[in-house]
């Protein structure tokens, strides 16, 4: 029908106005989530540096970042369809957009790009990295996988959002 050109490519060249007047969500109308006073991408090291206004201040491996990205192909579609993702040691970020005043979406170097990384996601894994890598190396050893295996492509249609 009409209208609905491009609509699969939804975010994809969608304009977000900083000038876009939201109203305050209702749970942190109390206490705003901290937000980010400085953030930089160091290629050499390959971790995201970001302090917060709270006086945090982490450094995020890349590699954390694309095991835990928050897109549906990492996370799937619910709890349990989780995709283990490997191979990822030495990851790199091209490039990095904000979105909004809320996020940043990094383009890494193996092509995955749909991660929304809101600024309380970055701090959670900041503030949790030692847990999360516990978790993923724990994961890793139930799957009997190495962290530095390749990932598998898969099957069938090649969609992380194929019908079921």
């Amino acid at each position: 029908g009409r209208g609905t050109a491009g609509a699969g490519r939804a975010g994809r060249g969608l304009a977000i106005h900083s000038s876009t007047v939201c109203p305050e969500p209702v749970m942190t109308a109390q206490n705003p989530p901290p937000q980010p006073v400085s953030l930089t991408v160091h290629q050499a090291s390959r971790v995201l540096e970001i302090a917060f206004d709270d006086g945090a201040h982490f450094r995020i491996p890349f590699e954390l970042m694309r095991v835990y990205s928050p897109s549906a192909e990492v996370q799937g579609h619910g709890p349990g369809q989780e995709v283990l993702q490997t191979g990822k040691r030495d990851v790199g970020i091209d490039e990095i957009t904000a979105v909004g005043h809320y996020a940043v979406q990094p383009r890494f170097s193996d092509g995955h790009d749909s991660g929304i990384f809101s600024w309380p996601y970055l701090y959670h894994l900041g503030a949790d990295q030692a847990e999360l890598w516990q978790r993923y190396e724990q994961r890793l050893a139930e799957a009997g996988m190495d962290r530095d295996a390749p990932m598998k492509k898969a099957g069938g249609s090649g969609g992380a959002c194929a019908s079921h």
